[in-house]
């Protein structure tokens, strides 16, 4: 009959699922858990007791000192470099540099004769390793010790050696200059335990008015020195000039007084060509040896035959 369908196959309602397996998974997957919970507690609990016994240490790097403080107070006991046991809450540790540090920085000044000068100067300067607990006591880090101690320090220091220099000494005796600087730095930042290594004078700048001025000077010098150097290249001229006509009226002397008559006359002869002159004047009659001439006329015609 049409009123009754037979079901297809699968199309029934689902078979209720098979319970018995959820219980079993469940009770295996809470002692996981638990597990994992009790991993993590140990891991937390381990970080922090690493934490903890941290605090009861502390480590000075290479190149620093540990001032130690207690409930803020400076002590006497200064901490070198390694590791340290420290109680935490009561100490703390402030570490402090000892290595060498470069201050830079530009000062003015005034020379001797008045001339404004611009320095660029580098300063080379280190804590007292023995003594930084009072450095930091007194002046506080690095940074205060060189804002309130070597800045003043460089600027009153040069002022006062620049002062001494005149602007011409300045660029010829540089070295003096940074010798007389170096002493007086090293005088006025020793009360305060520091020490000075080197000062370097990187770069000295004068004014405009000066630069115009000195090179206003160079070539006036040089123009001197070129006309000194024509006047003497002149004098040296007219003195060789004075030699030679010396030389030549010598040698003009020699010569008169080596022409003695027979030499005259040994010339004339030697330059006469055989032939006596058809006129002869009055006053050159007496100039010649008619004797001479004709025995030297005989002699060329013998020597003809």
């Amino acid at each position: 009959m049409q009123g009754f369908l037979t079901p297809e196959a699968g199309s029934g309602p689902e078979a209720p699922a098979d319970s018995s397996s959820s219980p079993s998974s469940a009770r295996g997957s809470a002692p996981a858990r638990a597990q994992n919970a009790l991993s993590a507690l140990r891991l937390f609990v381990l970080m922090l007791a690493l934490v903890l016994v941290s605090r009861f240490f502390v480590v000075v790097p290479a190149g620093e000192r540990g001032v130690l403080l207690r409930f803020g107070a400076v002590q006497e006991q200064i901490l070198p470099e390694g590791l340290h046991p420290l109680l935490p809450l009561v100490f703390s540790v402030r570490p402090l540099t000892v290595r060498v540090q470069t201050l830079s920085m530009r000062a003015d000044a005034a020379a001797r004769d008045l001339q404004d000068v611009s320095v660029d100067i580098a300063l080379n300067w280190h804590l007292d390793p023995e003594k930084v607990n009072r450095i930091f006591q007194r002046l506080g880090d690095e940074q205060q010790v060189a804002a309130s101690v070597i800045r003043p320090a460089i600027e009153d220091s040069l002022k006062e050696v620049v002062a001494g220099f005149t602007a011409a000494e300045i660029v010829t005796e540089r070295p003096r200059l940074k010798q007389a600087l170096e002493q007086l730095l090293a005088s006025r930042l020793a009360p305060y335990d520091l020490g000075l290594d080197d000062v370097d004078l990187l770069q000295v700048t004068f004014s405009q008015q000066f630069r115009e001025a000195v090179e206003a000077k160079q070539v006036a010098e040089q123009e001197a020195r070129r006309a000194q150097f024509e006047a003497v290249k002149a004098q040296r001229m007219a003195e060789a000039r004075v030699f030679t006509a010396r030389g030549e009226a010598q040698a003009q002397q020699l010569l008169q007084a080596g022409l003695t008559p027979e030499v005259l006359e040994h010339e004339a002869i030697e330059k006469w060509n055989g032939h006596l002159p058809l006129v002869i004047g009055g006053d050159a009659v007496g100039r010649f040896d008619f004797k001479s001439l004709l025995k030297a006329d005989r002699k060329l015609e013998r020597g003809g035959r």
